[in-house]
């Protein structure tokens, strides 16, 4: 593969052998979950928003550049549909409620998919990359998702649950603040914003890809507001690296069980009490950090 940021790292296939570089792989993995929960819902609907999407990141709707930010690139929103689509299906699996509708399963999908699309640049912003947006990606990826699909004739409530939900992928996000639709709307944008932080620390090659996070967070550092300039305020990967393992333990974790409202563990198999496979490679991603920051010279 190849791509504006001239690298591909070599991940290692994930969960059911899903390879997450492969956009066709996990669209194959998300439509067979969909026909599983809803074997009555819209055959095409997947195919379609996984092609919205990506010619979104590919550069082919209207006048925006093809993604070039090298960490929030397609793969990651990829990793976090894919795990957007198991929680919410090990939720259904589960009984829970508000039972889950075939609908409320689509605009989900829909959100996670468009939720990074602030970093998308337009044809005539030559000036670094999309790493730029990283303060105000959200609300940019929450106006764009309006921007792309009213015109695809959602109306308004579907266009608003999409932002909303959005919405709960934001580091900074009052969620007290967003003003859900419905319970069922909220539940699918918190297990969005749980999707968002698993899928990506969960990846084979999360580590590899810290300094090219560190890479971003440097550039949208440059472009901060003094308000969140402090959001990005690392001196080099090494530091980043030191330091997510606390991001991991004291903003993650009671992200996801707190705020999130445990549904991580409808990701764990069997249900309630069987091994969660996404925590149990971050936490395996957790522990090597831990022990590259122990070494000499990493002080």
């Amino acid at each position: 593969n190849s791509g504006p940021c001239g690298r591909y790292f070599a991940s290692k296939l994930m969960f059911s052998e899903i390879d997450t570089r492969i956009p066709h792989e996990v669209e194959k993995q998300v439509y067979r979950i969909h026909h599983e929960m809803f074997p009555a819902g819209d055959r095409v609907f997947v195919m379609r928003a996984f092609d919205w999407a990506s010619a979104c990141f590919n550069g082919r709707y209207e006048d925006y550049q093809p993604i070039d930010a090298c960490y929030h690139d397609f793969e990651h929103t990829l990793q976090g549909a894919l795990c957007l689509a198991r929680l919410l299906r090990g939720r259904q699996a589960a009984g829970a409620t508000p039972a889950l509708t075939v609908r409320a399963f689509e605009l989900g999908l829909l959100a996670i998919l468009f939720h990074d699309t602030g970093y998308l640049k337009r044809r005539g912003d030559t000036e670094g990359t999309g790493a730029k947006y990283t303060a105000v990606h959200v609300g940019r990826s929450a106006a764009f998702a309006r921007e792309f699909l009213e015109p695809k004739g959602f109306p308004d409530v579907e266009l608003l649950a999409v932002q909303n939900m959005i919405n709960c992928t934001g580091i900074n996000t009052e969620l007290q603040a967003i003003r859900f639709q419905s319970e069922l709307e909220r539940t699918v944008g918190y297990a969005l914003g749980t999707a968002d932080l698993l899928g990506q620390m969960a990846a084979g090659d999360y580590i590899e890809k810290l300094p090219v996070l560190f890479q971003e967070f440097a550039e949208a550092a440059r472009h901060a507001t003094a308000s969140s300039a402090h959001l990005f305020a690392f001196k080099s990967a090494e530091e980043l690296m030191r330091n997510t393992p606390t991001f991991w333990e004291k903003y993650v974790l009671p992200k996801i069980k707190g705020d999130f409202l445990g549904l991580y563990t409808f990701l764990g198999y069997p249900y309630p009490d069987g091994p969660n496979d996404y925590l149990q490679r971050i936490e395996a991603n957790i522990e090597r950090l831990r022990r590259q920051a122990e070494r000499p010279g990493n002080a």
